[in-house]
């Protein structure tokens, strides 16, 4: 119920007691005070409070009188719904006189159920705080390098004069304050220096909880970068999964539409009974069954691979061919037992076997780039011998620039009849071909794929 405020002169004792006053005033008249959240108010039928504006400027009767004037009627209101403010309690006297007395009116105070808010600069109403249950130290924190207050109220630590301290950094004589702390009796003396030591450990604890506060923060940080990056990973797997469930879709009406093409041949062939099969058609069949199979079976793939030895060890960075997927990836990661790495391929992350990769070298890599930039030439130079445009992983831009060169190719090939793939997707590619083929002049209709033919993934145009 009792709160005893120490600590040196401009510490910001009185600071204290004034704003303790004034927010209790400004909560019991409805106005919003400036506290955190968690904070709780007492209502009090009377805030009365001693406190002088001019300090230890003139230490006289005068001074001393007019503070016992106030506390005399102070102490005739005070009840249990009382706060009592009292700034420099038992100042102006002599100081043995000064601190009896003051330990005296606090405990009358306390007995009448007030509320209580005093500061002061004796040591023995410290020692009464320490010893007292219901009465509690608290300091006004002060940087003495700066001699300025830190504006921080310390409960449970009592403060130091730091008198000596200050004279110090003001410039008096060493010769003054070593004689000065000389007169200090030996067991003020000692309570000092365990003040002392109690803020100095009070210090340390506070820097340690304040690295610990910053710790936390930058651990909440990282968990919720952590947790982004993880949501960003489950997207791109989502899209990833899309575009492979697209593919799968496509494959898988590609597929059956060319193994169609191979039983209708097969029927045929059935037919003619009398006609042995040529050595050309038996090549042809043989050659459209193994397509299939490689194009529909990934599994296939991998057992092609079997006999396939890396030229060298994988290192972190490397360029691998995924032989399942048929794409190209790069290592992330090496597992300790060498049988399985970390590989990324576009935005997909995923850790399969080493056997299933294969290495692709500068050589390679530059043999491929070749070849890229000679595939649009290549694929349609040979148009009369493929009605069909993969425009998939590709810019509208680059696209419809493709399509100007197969159609060209396609018209002088005498075909009458094309496919354009472009994948599902967002639909952003089919729009941008569909309206091209609208405006083309050697298109006469165009339409969507049907079941066996790629569905909405393709595009089948009627040529003129």
């Amino acid at each position: 119920d009792t709160l005893v405020i120490t600590g040196p002169n401009t510490g910001g004792k009185t600071v204290t007691l004034k704003t303790i006053g004034l927010l209790t005033l400004m909560a019991e008249c409805g106005l919003l005070v400036p506290v955190s959240d968690n904070s709780s108010l007492s209502v009090f039928h009377h805030v009365l409070a001693d406190i002088g504006d001019e300090q230890s400027i003139e230490q006289n009767l005068s001074t001393f009188s007019a503070h016992m004037t106030n506390i005399v009627r102070i102490l005739k209101q005070a009840d249990e719904k009382s706060l009592v403010l009292l700034d420099e309690l038992g100042a102006g006297t002599d100081p043995v006189e000064g601190a009896a007395l003051a330990t005296s009116i606090l405990e009358q105070l306390r007995q009448q159920g007030a509320r209580i808010a005093a500061t002061t600069h004796y040591a023995e109403l410290k020692a009464y705080a320490l010893d007292t249950s219901g009465v509690e130290n608290g300091s006004c924190e002060f940087d003495v390098a700066t001699l300025q207050p830190t504006y921080r109220l310390l409960i449970g630590v009592p403060g130091r004069s730091n008198a000596f301290a200050i004279s110090r950094r003001l410039g008096m004589e060493e010769s003054v304050v070593k004689y000065a702390e000389s007169l200090v009796s030996n067991e003020n003396s000692r309570f000092e220096n365990v003040v002392g030591q109690l803020e100095e450990s009070r210090r340390a604890l506070e820097d340690e909880r304040e690295d610990a506060r910053r710790s936390q923060a930058e651990a909440r940080r990282v968990l919720e970068d952590a947790r982004r990056q993880q949501e960003e990973i489950q997207r791109n797997t989502r899209k990833e999964m899309e575009n492979a469930r697209e593919q799968a879709s496509l494959l898988v009406s590609r597929t059956r539409g060319q193994a169609d093409l191979l039983l209708n041949e097969l029927e045929e062939l059935k037919k003619q009974k009398n006609k042995q099969l040529t050595a050309e058609q038996k090549a042809k069949l043989k050659a459209g069954l193994r397509q299939l199979e490689n194009t529909a079976d990934p599994v296939n793939r991998r057992r092609n691979n079997a006999g396939y030895r890396l030229p060298r060890a994988l290192r972190v960075g490397d360029t691998v061919k995924m032989v399942d997927l048929d794409k190209p990836a790069v290592i992330l990661g090496l597992d300790a037992d060498e049988k399985h790495a970390l590989v990324q391929a576009g935005v997909m992350k995923t850790r399969t076997e080493i056997s299933n990769l294969q290495l692709i070298t500068t050589a390679e890599k530059q043999k491929a780039q070749r070849r890229r930039t000679r595939t649009v030439t290549r694929q349609f130079s040979n148009a009369a011998a493929s009605a069909e445009l993969d425009l998939r992983g590709q810019t509208s831009d680059e696209a419809l620039a493709n399509v100007d060169l197969f159609l060209d190719h396609a018209v002088r090939s005498n075909l009458t009849q094309v496919t354009i793939i472009h994948g599902k997707g967002t639909g952003v590619l089919r729009k941008a071909v569909q309206e091209h083929l609208k405006h083309h002049p050697s298109v006469k209709s165009y339409r969507l794929g049907t079941y066996g033919e790629g569905e909405s993934g393709v595009t089948i145009a009627e040529l003129k």
